[in-house]
């Protein structure tokens, strides 16, 4: 295990997935986990040109007029589906916290299968299921993003295997769970700035990220991801060319008893917030559980010094309370 200049750990994964030492990595995962919440991964097997074709055709999309992209937004507001204008939406308030909406614009793509049926008797899993919005402009777009989604989808599914056998559980004890998953990709542009941002207002404000785990690949610019580290101070996370990013959301932390940390983190504002230079790219993808999976502490994660202290909640409910919470704070 190798780590950056802050000690955010990078490991090589390749020998979990082509199966000659599981052990090795699932030991490095784990401390990872435990310190910080945050790793930087290489040997995920998503290749290059998956990346970068996403990161071209949503700068595509991101460069058309605004009433062009604006014919892309969901009924629903706060339905993470399409697209949401700059400065729309505000993920410090999931903490409860009053700040400016953060300043970004974002497209979203929910699972590529159609549950809705299965779920119909629950209505709160309605949003969660919700159609995408395909735009038909520019040309590869959908495709580009449905192309990285599936990737991401089998990429958490590894790590998810890696995080079992971490916790000495049978390796596909999270497999159940996540076979009618709602999981969410983004892609965020973060443009330069013609006006100075109002006071307390970041690209996006510090907040835990609300599910499973998230991957994350991104373009480097100026003014990037911070992540607050165990001694109270920012880190900068840098990964190199096709290293990605994966840290741990809230479920995680419930499922472990805290023993894994979901850590707060958040997109700093660049010096230069008029240069071309702090023009930005991520697109993540946000693992988020079978609507009706309860997130129930592991039992391995239980012991005399560390009893259970989280009640269980159902997936869709922890992740319908923190989406709530997000858009609240920016009407």
């Amino acid at each position: 295990m190798a780590s950056n200049s802050h000690n955010i750990p990078i490991i090589d994964i390749s020998s979990f997935l082509n199966e000659t030492d599981k052990i090795s990595v699932a030991q490095q995962v784990f401390k990872g986990c435990e310190n910080i919440g945050f790793l930087i991964i290489s040997g995920h097997g998503i290749p290059k040109h998956v990346i970068s074709n996403a990161f071209t055709a949503s700068k595509a999309f991101f460069n058309l007029s605004q009433s062009d992209k604006n014919l892309y937004h969901p009924a629903t507001p706060s339905q993470q589906r399409g697209y949401h204008a700059f400065a729309t939406r505000g993920l410090a308030y999931t903490l409860g916290n009053d700040a400016p909406p953060d300043l970004r614009e974002t497209f979203f793509l929910g699972p590529l299968n159609d549950h809705r049926k299965y779920y119909e008797a629950l209505p709160g899993a309605k949003g969660a299921y919700a159609p995408n919005i395909f735009p038909t402009a520019p040309e590869g777009f959908s495709l580009a993003l449905r192309d990285i989604y599936r990737h991401y989808q089998q990429l958490s599914e590894d790590i998810l295997r890696i995080f079992a056998t971490a916790l000495s559980l049978d390796e596909y004890f999270f497999s159940n769970l996540i076979q009618r998953h709602f999981s969410i990709l983004s892609s965020h542009h973060y443009p330069a700035l013609s006006t100075p941002p109002a006071p307390g207002q970041m690209r996006t404000g510090a907040h835990t990220d609300f599910g499973a785990i998230t991957i994350l690949a991104m373009t480097h610019s100026s003014g990037g991801l911070e992540v607050l580290m165990p001694d109270e101070t920012w880190c900068p996370v840098r990964p190199k060319e096709n290293q990605l990013v994966v840290n741990l959301g809230d479920m995680m932390a419930l499922w472990t008893n805290g023993l894994w940390k979901s850590t707060l983190h958040r997109v700093a504002n660049p010096k230069e917030l008029h240069d071309n230079s702090s023009d930005r790219q991520t697109i993540g993808y946000f693992m988020h559980p079978d609507y009706n999976a309860i997130i129930d502490t592991i039992p391995t994660c239980i012991n005399e010094q560390r009893p259970k202290i989280f009640a269980p909640i159902s997936a869709g409910e922890h992740i319908a309370r923190k989406i709530k919470a997000s858009h609240e704070g920016t009407n």
